[in-house]
């Protein structure tokens, strides 16, 4: 199917620049106003992201109302940049792919943004912190509605800003400082990819647009193609927590939990998967390109599945998780053809299912005393009820127990993943998805019941737990009912309502194995995993490290990767600066420093022949009268020829 064309927003539909304005402005208001905010800033955050959740959706559905030549609606606000022939609109574009974006970002961004209002309850910062929360969602909506790769990477810097500030919003506590900083850098490695692939596209089609970019993509040569391709795909693995820039997304955690929720389930890493497909007719215009962002998604899944296994901080296994789970949707986006579809289905039921868990771990901490270790937990499951039930249908959709949503959104990419048409390929990508689905079912499993099973072993100052306030448990139900139904309600209408932005769903590829082969295995490696984490950590764990073999110690030092990074490029970095520095300071500085001072020294040592005696001066004038007549002399008698 040829690309839609985008049609002009006319009606309701010209208003969707409200999307970003709303949170935009009230982000502006809870800053400017400062301390005089502090009574009412919090709701007025929760009710800029509502509203603008309300419009999505009336936006969403007269979009849904068009037909699906010209379900599209683009809408240019004025001119952004305007020199020689470069030339970008500030403009917005809401269709199929951005509209379920759109809901997605400000739907379960609003139950976050209600969570938060109980979770930091008496935090000083608590307008602050939701001024940053707004200024995210607003960055995020403009990265997903941007008509070209200018306004997407303009969101984009927005929420690296903004992340920053989150990640690191209690800066006085050293680790959440580093961890900023580090996402912040990391992310920065990403963006200079994305940066120098949008350079690329203008020096190759003349335009950043959309449209004219991907309707100029069959005139590149296959190099360009790729380069551009590999580009992009950098700057989709930093933000999206991809190897080799997975490092930072578990660091994040050190933000408040409701950070972690938005940025590991609905905003910051799902857009990565967003720029490949909105990318879509570039990556699939080359073979090599998009075996690379399988050979991504397959490696990033099982990393995040290894290292999941052997982590102890809630927030961190689930951070782990979130990597893991973008790799399943790199490798959706990266088989292409149908699989884009799977890949968003996917991002969805994810963005329910983990929000929940997140904020599920928010709640046990907050009857916890902000206790995060695992082993610390046991028996929960009674005192906290409401928590467990909610957590435990994250846990079973994760996993993909049917018929919760991760069923219906991960197993048909494991089976896309077995009908590549190279044989070494479909069993590669297909083991790598499957043994993965075992992987993350032994891991939850074990979370969930560390977390809520077993004997208690509390300490002393947490030998009293309790379940949540109301307002933030009614998020966690509501998201629960999203983490059972959304996978089957998304996968029988979404990869339809995609069909304008990916093009026909193509007739089915015959894999090495059927796909009832498939969904049993993926079943039945579900439930090994879980039953022997059950097995295993039903009676509950040691309370500190044992000693563990060569597997379990690389998971527990995130296989080497930091290590290696600091090997490799931050020490380098290092001694490189400290090296520029003194070139710095003993050369240049050295050889302008010394230059001053020989022009001072030697004005000086001029200066003392100015006595200002007139017998000195007429002696000096005399001596090099002498000078002259002396040299006129030698040349008139040949002396000096």
């Amino acid at each position: 199917m040829e690309p839609v064309d985008y049609a002009p927003a006319t009606g309701v539909l010209s208003s969707i620049w409200l999307l970003v304005a709303i949170p935009l402005v009230s982000a502006a208001i809870l800053l400017l106003l400062g301390k005089r905010a502090d009574k009412w800033g919090h709701w007025l955050g929760v009710l800029a992201v509502a509203s603008s959740f309300v419009l999505g959706l009336i936006f969403f559905i007269k979009l849904g109302g068009l037909s699906a030549e010209h379900r599209s609606a683009q809408l240019s606000l004025f001119d952004f940049i305007d020199v020689g022939t470069f030339k970008v609109d500030f403009g917005l574009l809401f269709d199929p792919l951005s509209g379920v974006f759109v809901l997605l970002i400000t739907g379960v961004g609003s139950l976050i943004h209600l969570y938060a209002v109980g979770y930091m309850e008496h935090d000083p910062g608590r307008r602050r912190f939701f001024a940053y929360f707004n200024l995210f969602v607003a960055a995020m909506l403009l990265l997903v509605l941007g008509n070209n790769y200018v306004m997407l990477y303009f969101g984009w810097e927005g929420v690296g800003v903004a992340s920053y500030l989150l990640i690191s919003f209690w800066y006085t506590r050293p680790s959440a400082a580093t961890a900023g900083k580090k996402a912040f850098l990391m992310n920065r490695v990403g963006d200079a990819g994305l940066a120098i692939g949008v350079f690329l596209m203008f020096s190759t089609v003349g335009s950043t647009q959309y449209d004219k970019v991907f309707s100029g993509v069959t005139s590149m040569s296959a190099t360009t193609v790729l380069v551009i391709g590999l580009l992009l795909l950098l700057g989709a693995a930093g933000k999206s927590g991809q190897f080799p820039l997975q490092a930072w997304l578990p660091d994040a955690m050190e933000g408040p939990t409701p950070v972690s929720a938005l940025i590991h389930a609905a905003t910051m890493v799902t857009a990565g998967v967003y720029l490949i497909a909105r990318s879509n007719p570039i990556f699939t215009a080359n073979e090599t390109l998009q075996l690379v962002v399988v050979s991504v998604g397959a490696l990033t899944l099982l990393i995040g599945c290894i290292i999941g296994a052997a982590k102890d901080d809630i927030k961190r296994v689930l951070a782990w998780s979130t990597v893991s789970q973008i790799g399943y949707m790199f490798l959706g986006v990266g088989l292409g053809g149908a699989a884009y579809a799977l890949a968003i289905v996917h991002l969805l039921a994810h963005g329910f299912f983990k929000a929940n868990m997140f904020l599920g771990a928010g709640s046990v901490m907050h009857g916890m005393h902000d206790q995060v270790d695992i082993r610390r937990f046991g028996a929960l499951a009674k005192p906290m009820r409401i928590t467990w039930i909610t957590f435990a249908t994250g846990w079973l959709a994760i996993i993909g127990i049917p018929p919760l949503s991760g069923f219906f959104s991960k197993e048909p990419i494991i089976a896309a993943a077995f009908e590549r048409e190279t044989t070494w390929q479909a069993w590669t990508f297909g083991l790598a998805a499957l043994i993965g689905a075992g992987l993350t079912a032994f891991y939850m499993t074990r979370l969930f019941v560390l977390t809520f099973h077993g004997p208690a072993r509390w300490t002393e100052e947490n030998k009293h737990p309790h379940e949540s306030p109301a307002i933030m448990t009614i998020p966690l139900i509501l998201l629960a009912i999203g983490s059972v139904a959304a996978g089957w309600v998304m996968s029988t209408s979404v990869p339809d309502w995609l069909t304008p932005v990916f093009g026909e769903e193509q007739a089915e590829v015959t894999g090495v194995l059927s796909h009832t082969v498939i969904t049993i295995l993926s079943l039945v490696v579900t439930v090994l995993g879980a039953g022997l984490a059950w097995a295993m950590f039903r009676r509950g764990t040691a309370l500190e490290p044992e000693p563990a073999g060569i597997v379990v110690t690389a998971a527990r030092r995130n296989l080497y990767t930091d290590a290696f990074n600091e090997a490799v490029f931050e020490r380098p970095g290092i001694y490189l600066t400290r090296a520029l520095v003194y070139l710095d300071n003993k050369g240049i500085d050295g050889l302008v420093n010394g230059l001053a001072a020989g022009v001072g020294g030697g004005s000086g040592r001029l200066r003392r022949l100015q006595t200002g005696f007139v017998r000195s001066y007429a002696l000096s004038m005399l001596t090099g009268a002498m000078l002259v007549v002396g040299a006129f002399l030698a040349i008139q008698l040949g002396w000096l020829a």
